[in-house]
């Protein structure tokens, strides 16, 4: 195969774990925030994303630095989109009800 389609496809799969990782992120949030032990929720997303993100990583780069660096540019891009889109989420439309804090 080609390396510069080689380098393509570990951007893409950079932008693909950074959709599982930040929409992950996004799920645990609104899931969370209605449960009844929200720790647990927020500690098993972690452990999840994480693991699948660095063994992501670890597959993609397979050894090679401009493949893992193209890899990182596109889980980045990702979060920026991610942030920017969910920016326009009202601080009250985040609020936990039932006399918890915000």
């Amino acid at each position: 195969m080609n390396e510069t389609v080689r380098l393509l496809l570990a951007g893409l799969a950079g932008g693909v774990l950074g959709t599982i990782f930040f929409g992950g992120l996004w799920w645990t949030v609104q899931k969370g925030l209605r449960a009844q032990d929200p720790a647990r929720w927020f500690l098993l997303s972690l452990l999840l994303r994480m693991g699948i993100t660095l063994a992501g990583f670890f597959l993609v780069a397979a050894g090679d630095w401009k493949r893992l660096l193209l890899c990182l540019l596109g889980f980045i891009t990702v979060r920026i989109i991610v942030t920017r889109c969910t920016r326009g989420a009202t601080p009250g439309s985040l609020a936990v009800r039932g006399g918890h804090a915000p």
